[in-house]
């Protein structure tokens, strides 16, 4: 290996520099999305739940401190810290008169709040200062339309805010409509309770293009995996969701996350060489399941052997990268910072389109990905629904501090970044504890 990683202070990161191709297997956690759909679907049985293979990160440890706080119990097995037994409240009701802290996880933010149509006082929730950014008013307006009343505490559609749950709830199909255009999870997170409400949930979609979809797709399989009957007809952008109890089995096994994966299987080509990640799903609802295909067209050779029973995603790359012209990642945007640092070292230009979402997540990734593009000595720039990466020279690129906008992802983008380019220190590399807890040991694993 060339240059090592190493901790510079306390917020600067060196990111290592192989000497030549690499060859590893990394395993990678627990599924985010899935590890939290599933804790909410389990808080909305009647009967305890035990998930294995959970994911333990900031984002899950917030989602079942949320659930905690409504009267949820989530017992962390002693023997085995991803394996957790999830028991609802005897009651059936939630806890009210209670503060839930959301971090910067959407998926708190985005979900617990329909489980507040079931509580019996009004809740309170909050955020990471960073998190008052995030949009919130479409999950919102939805509650609303179902009779709960919400007060902002600060700018209207944003952090923080309380949700005081209705009287009682509609006794015919509850009718919604909002503009989910800004996040699939808006979507989901009244998908995932529709099914307690007394008649159920017809929700219609108002804007123009539907971001992520998988994600929705994954919802309502997940929904329907706990006993429910959730329906789609994207075509028209309509959801609907059955009346009826909800509960996952008994035991519940949580896949690896697959865009986690994606900094990783992407080193491959960015250094050249081999790596495998075992436990890949033969299908899957997960829009990392696309990123097989994605590395394929930027020229890798892709492989699935199965060793003693154990399926793995092999990527082998000898470093030449294909650049994708028109490339619309609208399926998986989550994705996009690893494929960006990838199509930095490509032989030709790439847009990638379909992204314009992204503006709302822990960040506004794509003004950040431009800047620390830009940063390094490359080329990208806006566009109205993504961004656009023309390649320069890998000598013309030079190291830089890399910032990361307390962004996991921006930081494994830094990651892949420094694998050919020297002298590339990244703040804050610890923000990656969102979805990888130990980011930093895979790192030195993955190159040796």
């Amino acid at each position: 290996m060339g240059r090592m990683s190493e901790t510079k202070h306390d917020s600067l990161w060196a990111a290592p520099t192989p000497d030549g191709p690499i060859d590893a297997t990394i395993t990678i956690p627990g599924s985010k999305s899935l590890s939290n759909r599933y804790l909410i679907l389990a808080a909305l049985g009647s009967k305890p739940v035990t998930l294995v293979g959970l994911l333990r990160s900031r984002d899950t440890e917030l989602m079942m401190g949320a659930l905690e706080a409504l009267g949820v119990t989530c017992a962390v097995d002693p023997d085995n810290d991803t394996t957790v037994t999830v028991t609802p409240p005897t009651s059936g009701r939630f806890r009210g008169n209670v503060d839930v802290f959301c971090g910067l996880a959407g998926t708190v933010m985005r979900f617990v709040p329909g489980l507040a149509l079931f509580a019996d006082d009004a809740v309170r929730f909050d955020g990471d200062e960073q998190a008052y950014a995030r949009p919130m008013k479409p999950v919102l307006d939805g509650l609303e339309q179902l009779g709960a009343t919400i007060e902002y505490h600060g700018e209207e559609g944003f952090l923080p805010f309380t949700v005081t749950p209705p009287k009682t709830l509609p006794d015919s199909p509850a009718k919604v409509s909002i503009d989910s255009s800004g996040s699939s999870q808006f979507i989901s997170g009244l998908l995932l309770v529709g099914s307690r409400l007394p008649a159920g949930l017809e929700l219609t979609h108002t804007g123009e293009r539907t971001p992520s979809l998988p994600h929705i797709r994954m919802t309502v399989a997940d929904v329907n995996g706990a006993g429910g009957h959730a329906t789609a007809d994207e075509a028209h952008h309509l959801w609907s969701v059955e009346h009826g109890e909800l509960q996952l089995p008994e035991r519940v096994v949580v896949e690896p996350d697959l865009s986690n994966a994606a900094p990783f299987l992407g080193a491959a080509l960015i250094a050249g060489g081999r790596v495998r990640v075992p436990h890949w799903p033969v299908e899957t609802t997960q829009p990392g399941g696309l990123l097989p295909g994605y590395l394929e067209a930027m020229g890798a050779r892709i492989t699935f052997p199965e060793e003693n029973g154990v399926r793995y995603c092999a990527v082998e790359s000898d470093g030449s990268i294909h650049g994708l012209g028109d490339f619309d990642l609208t399926a998986a945007g989550e994705i996009a910072p690893s494929l960006a640092a990838i199509l930095v070292f490509a032989d030709k230009p790439t847009n990638m389109i379909g992204i314009g979402h992204l503006r709302g997540h822990e960040t506004n990734r794509l003004a950040a990905l431009v800047t620390e593009i830009t940063r390094i000595g490359g080329q990208a720039a806006e566009l109205p629904d993504g961004i656009a990466i023309t390649p320069v020279p890998a000598d013309r690129l030079h190291g830089a501090v890399m910032e990361t906008y307390a962004d996991h992802r921006m930081a494994t983008f830094a990651a892949m970044v420094g694998l050919k380019v020297s002298g590339v220190d990244v703040v804050d590399v610890e923000t990656t504890r969102k979805t990888l807890p130990d980011f930093v040991g895979m790192w030195n694993r993955l190159l040796g």
